[in-house]
Formats: structure tokens, sequence, C-alpha cells
């Protein structure tokens, strides 16, 4: 796919993620798309895509391995973007609790994931996301687009307290329900996150991923 927007995209390949399928969702929005652990040419990139498939513990211990946690907090550092996807979302919050072992995630937000309360688990398949009206993430997406889920463990509840004196904009946060209300995505300046797997799920995935790269 030849580059129309200019603008390049690292997928952090620590082993655990649907790398392929993001790289070319990446490709077809336009994106320039390298797949790589290298630290360079992860911190050089516009944008950063962390992806995630599997055990959360295993997870992290993939991403600490190729210094993926120090490229996420100095590419957020310096107000550089990074979209995570699935568990890739999940470990930037504060620690994970799996089959009663508790991991510590990224950190980027305080928070728990934690198991899915609902009859039937793993939440896979099709489902809606309640967005904020002014999201950029979801902007020229109808309230009823629907994304693709696979997940057993989510974020149930968000504990960033809002800022003082209102000079830090809050996050903005989506939720969807399965069971119980739980995160679904998360805008927050230069950091985006969806627990949906939007490079699988058709035209509002692509639109979203649209979105992101708008802003590199």
């Amino acid at each position: 796919m030849t580059n129309t927007t200019g603008k390049s995209v690292v997928v952090l390949d620590y082993g655990f993620g649907n790398v392929r399928s993001a790289e070319r969702a990446l490709a077809k929005a336009g994106a320039e798309v390298e797949i790589t652990a290298d630290y360079d040419r992860a911190m050089a990139a516009d944008g950063l895509l962390v992806p995630g498939v599997g055990a959360y513990a295993a997870c992290m211990e993939g991403i600490r391995k190729v210094r993926g946690d120090w490229i996420v907090e100095r590419r957020l550092a310096g107000g550089r973007p990074v979209l995570g996807i699935c568990v890739g979302m999940q470990v930037l919050f504060a620690r994970g609790i799996e089959h009663g072992v508790e991991t510590d995630g990224l950190d980027e937000w305080p928070g728990t994931v934690a198991p899915l309360r609902a009859p039937v688990v793993p939440h896979m398949g099709w489902n809606t996301v309640k967005a904020p009206e002014d999201s950029q993430q979801f902007a020229g997406l109808d309230a009823d687009a629907r994304f693709y889920f696979v997940h057993s463990y989510a974020v149930r509840a968000w504990e960033m307290e809002p800022a003082g004196g209102g000079a830090i904009r809050p996050p903005k946060v989506a939720w969807t329900t399965h069971g119980e209300p739980f995160v679904a995505a998360v805008e927050n300046g230069a950091l985006w996150a969806t627990q949906f797997h939007p490079e699988k799920s058709g035209d509002a995935g692509a639109r979203l991923l649209q979105n992101w790269i708008d802003t590199l």
C-alpha cells in the first residue's frame, strides 16, 4: 500500500499481539507502517501502536524485555502519540489481576484490570460504545457504531481524579456494557487506547484508526 499521509507508525513487536492485522489496517488508512521492537525506530515514529493479546503478566514481561515501558513513558513525556489496543490498553493501567496474581502495569492511569463479571465470558463479538460527545477518537461515528471485542478482563471503574483548576483537560472515557459497564476506550492527550480491536471492526474501526492517524 502506497503511503498517502506521510505519517510513520511503528507497531511494537514484543511477541504478543495481532501485529499483521494492525499493520494492514494502518496501511489501508494511509500510514507508513513498520513492525519492530527497535528502540530508536519506535521513538522516532510519528505514532506508536501497542497491541496485546493473551495474559496481562506475559504481555508486561514481553514489553519490559524490549524496553517498551521506557518507550511509552518517554514518548508520552514528549507528547508523542501512543495507541494501545486490547491488552495493549489494559497494560496502561496501574495493575492487572489474573487468577489471583497481581502484576504491575505501566501506570499511565490508576486503575485495576480484573475479571469481567458477566453471564458469558469471554466477551466475544460486536458491541456498541458510549463515547463522549466531543470525542476526537470517535469523531464521524454514529452512536450505534459497533466494534469487535474479545476479552475476559476489563477496567470496571475509572479512578483518575479530575485535575484541580481546570488547567489540564481530563481524559475522555468511553464505556461498553457486557454484564456490567467497563472502560471501552480512553482519549487522554497523546495517549489513546481501546479495549476493542479497531483493526477487526470494519468501517467503524477504520474510521477510528484514521482519526488517530490524523492527530500524528
